[in-house]
């Protein structure tokens, strides 16, 4: 239990010792969130607060996934880990992996069901993305939970009037959390053969509205967007973990474990760095985003880009 960091937050919060070790701990954090510049004794009373959990279980904890109150248990684990937060520090993630190979057999699924849907499923075989959205249809919960992001996210987008962007991201992520990942992960990376099925897996996310603005905005300001949010900087730190490439490994991929490298791009979707397909004819992902005009941070912008665009191991 000590493992969850809102337990770990409680125990600390029942020691005094702890408990003044941990509002430092807050207060660095808050100035970090705000911009505020430390001077040089405020930054070494933060290190110090750090160093002092050394022996706590808050320095260690982690937060689940799919868990209650999760916004709640990235804020503790970034507020212990506050000198940690920049992107290229590739911090541990806060999201330890759970993926393992996908196992569920969609014939058995589909014998279990009517003789139309059955059919229906059939008729289905030239388009696995179609299959994919049917199948999902007879669960309740991914019906319901894709029917509600579908309508946030289409409400507004193509017209004069802008989609509630926030609103649609919060759809897509709990869609991603909430439905089984048999499910999920058949939707987003159905294998095409042709466009048709490439556009729909293209438009699961509704891109008009989740992925895409008018103009593409530099790279850099989509990660300050992130790193300002808990969730998104959990997720990145988690997709950095994950899908390191390594250009020596056969498989291109650090941990050679692709089932959470995908898990771990399945997070980035619905938060200000959601990737998606670029086209209907590839399975190459990417940000909507550019690195024109980053001056003298175009390597830095052009990493955050390449994490998607270029990355062997995704």
């Amino acid at each position: 239990p000590s493992s969850d960091c809102v337990v770990a937050e409680q125990l600390c919060l029942s020691d005094s010792t702890c408990n003044a070790t941990y509002r430092t701990l807050e207060n660095c954090a808050l100035a970090k969130t705000r911009l505020l510049s430390l001077d040089h004794d405020s930054r070494v009373r933060c290190l110090n607060a750090e160093l002092d959990l050394g022996n706590s279980s808050l320095l260690h904890c982690k937060c689940h996934r799919r868990m209650k109150r999760q916004e709640h248990c990235l804020r503790i684990y970034w507020t212990v880990h506050s000198s940690m937060t920049d992107a290229e520090n590739n911090c541990e993630s806060p999201l330890p992996s759970t993926a393992e190979h996908w196992k569920t057999d969609y014939n058995k699924l589909a014998a279990l069901l009517s003789g139309k849907n059955c059919s229906q499923l059939a008729g289905d075989a030239t388009n696995p993305c179609l299959k994919a959205t049917h199948v999902c249809n007879l669960s309740k919960k991914c019906f319901r939970l894709r029917t509600d992001y579908a309508s946030i996210c289409t409400k507004g987008a193509g017209s004069e009037d802008m989609c509630d962007r926030r609103k649609c991201h919060r759809g897509l992520r709990n869609f991603f959390e909430k439905v089984p990942e048999d499910f999920t992960k058949r939707i987003l990376f159905c294998p095409c053969q042709d466009e048709f099925c490439g556009e729909r897996r293209r438009k699961t996310i509704v891109p008009d509205c989740s992925f895409q603005y008018n103009t593409k905005p530099n790279c850099l300001w989509l990660l300050d967007s992130c790193l300002e949010d808990h969730i998104c900087k959990s997720r990145l730190a988690d997709f950095q973990q994950n899908c390191q490439p390594v250009d020596m490994s056969p498989d291109g991929c650090s941990l050679h474990n692709h089932a959470a490298c995908l898990q771990a791009y399945m997070g980035m979707i619905g938060t200000p760095m959601t990737p998606n397909y670029v086209s209907n004819s590839s399975v190459e992902v990417s940000l909507w985003c550019t690195c024109e005009n980053s001056g003298n941070q175009k390597e830095k912008c052009d990493q955050i880009l390449g994490m998607f665009e270029r990355n062997k191991c995704l």
